[in-house]
Formats: C-alpha cells, structure tokens, sequence
C-alpha cells in the first residue's frame, strides 16, 4: 500500500493522486522513472523524485518514525503489522486517571495496572519496542490521555480504526462493530462497557477483592485482542476503495481462541 502511496509528498492529497494512478503511475518506482508528469513542472518533480527516495530509503531502514505526520497511516499497516503494538487504556472516569493500559502484539498482551506496574518509565520503554501503534478512538481518547498524565506522546504511527470503520460505513462502538463482525469475547466480560470498567475498578479498591481487577484486565485484554483481526479485514478493504474504487466488504465469520479474541475468516 505505502509504495503505490503518493499521499507522502508535500500538497499531494487523494485527488491528486489519484490523477498520478490514471497516468499509469503506479509506484513510487513509477514516478521517479518517468521523465515527465503530466500536470508537474520539472522541478516539482525533481523535489517529489527527491521525496520519495527519502521516504524509500526510511522504509529500508524501517524507520516508521519518518511517517508519523503523514495522512492515511493506515496505509502503513503492512508494512509494519508486525512490529505493531495495540493499546486500549481504562480509566476511573473519562479523563480521570489511568487505572490499566493493556498493550499487546497481536497475540501476547502486557498489561500495567495503578498500584502494581503502571509507571511511565515502564511504560515508554515497553512502547519504544514498536513501530506502529493500532487503536481504536485512540485518537480521542487513549493516547490524548497518556500524554495528560504521563507528559508522553509517541512519535510512531498510529492507526485509529474508529475512523477506517466509519470511512467503511461501520458506525458505533468497538463492541457493537465486533458484534457485526461476529467477533466474540470471553463468557466472564461480555456485554461490559466502560462504565462497567469504572465500576469494577472502584470495586476492587473499596473491596479488595481480587476479582473484580481480574475481571477488568481480561475486559481490557479483549479490546486489545480483537483490533488485530479487525485491522485484518478492515484495512485491506479500505485500501481496496481507495486505489481501485471498491465499496463492498464481505463480513466476515470468527472462530475464537480459548482466551476469547476472535481471528477473523473469510
């Protein structure tokens, strides 16, 4: 997706490039070995030959950081879907404090909790292992929040897929687009909301009983083990409409694992 990408260059937006795609510009190889682009001056195109290159040579050397301000990151995701972290945060009240972080690579999660392991060096230095963050309203919500309390924004990527499932026509919730894509979560946390979340929080520390923090971990774990067979599904068929002007998606059927995350199948 990133090397057919000329959203990369300065002042080129999707309808530009889309004219670049009709003149048979495929590539980033493409374009810098034509001579001439029809609708660019030369020297235009000296700078985006030079763009480009630029942008060739930190995607050999795997540095995502060098994306990080571009639009479309989902666009990114193959490239560095498996060095991809996704993070969801609990909190004890919207944008009162953080009570877990759950991070997980797609198959292994780590989660830190208040009062056990929830410390910003900690933090940052498990973050620095990735190059591609995957949320969903990360936007608005988690990474907003990190930065508020722990004065920590990372310069990586980051892919929201609340905004990929509204572009598709998938409105709502993160469990209520699950629901439609049959993604499942585990028997002891389904049907919980946030609110629930800020409820079991509050029982653990008025109660001290251990279940009611397990019972928010594995909540957390299951918004972090679903995006990944989201992203799956839903960043391909959003690079299907954008590059080839293709609206439908199959919805898909889910098998769950025995921790509760649901692989998508088609």
């Amino acid at each position: 997706m990133i090397r057919e990408s000329f959203i990369v260059l300065p002042h080129v937006g999707r309808r530009t490039e889309a004219k670049l795609w009709a003149q048979g510009l495929h590539s980033w190889d493409h374009f810098m070995g034509a001579v001439k682009v029809k609708g660019l001056s030369s020297a235009r195109k000296d700078a985006f030959d030079w763009r480009l290159q630029e942008a060739k040579d930190n995607l050999r050397k795997g540095n995502s950081s060098f994306f990080s301000k571009m639009p479309d990151q989902w666009r990114l995701y193959n490239e560095f879907k498996d060095e991809a972290v996704y993070l969801d945060i609990e909190t004890n009240g919207y944008y009162s404090g953080i009570t877990v972080i759950g991070l997980s690579d797609g198959f292994d999660t780590k989660t830190f909790v208040r009062g056990f392991n929830l410390d910003r060096s900690l933090l940052i230095k498990e973050l620095s292992k990735y190059k591609l963050i995957i949320t969903f309203n990360g936007s608005s919500f988690d990474l907003p929040v990190i930065n508020r309390f722990f004065d920590f924004s990372p310069n990586v990527p980051h892919i929201d897929l609340r905004f990929v499932c509204q572009k598709l026509g998938f409105t709502g919730g993160l469990k209520a687009i699950e629901k439609q894509f049959s993604i499942k979560r585990r028997p002891e946390v389904n049907g919980l909301s946030g609110e629930d979340a800020v409820y079991l929080w509050e029982m653990w520390k008025s109660s001290g009983e251990r279940e009611y923090l397990d019972r928010l971990v594995w909540y957390n774990e299951e918004d972090i083990l679903n995006l990944k067979p989201l992203a799956d599904k839903l960043i391909p068929a959003m690079w299907q409409k954008v590059r080839y002007l293709k609206n439908d998606i199959a919805l898909p059927t889910a098998s769950c694992t025995a921790k509760g995350s649901c692989p998508v199948r088609t």
